[in-house]
């Protein structure tokens, strides 16, 4: 197995790294390793489609309820006469 130096990592992006490994639960050399494998396997971590994209993004807040609203029938189509 091969060993990885990175050296002159911009502060912001250590700093992201070290919160999302915190948030995982792992170091960060092991959330870099899990990274790297998941980006180089192919296996993308967004969704297949932009509402499941959205579902995920934002499903740590809770949900929402949203009220239920009455809709008039459909009009006619218009005649060509």
């Amino acid at each position: 197995m091969g060993d990885l130096t990175i050296r002159n990592l911009d502060e912001p992006l250590a700093q992201r790294l070290q919160s999302r490994a915190a948030h995982h639960g792992r170091s960060m050399e092991d959330e870099a390793r899990l990274i790297l494998r998941d980006v180089l396997a192919g296996q993308p971590e967004a969704a297949a489609n932009l509402a499941e994209a959205i579902r995920r993004r934002f499903q740590r807040f809770g949900g929402v309820e949203v009220p239920d609203v009455p809709r008039e029938p459909l009009r006619e189509p218009p005649t060509f006469e």
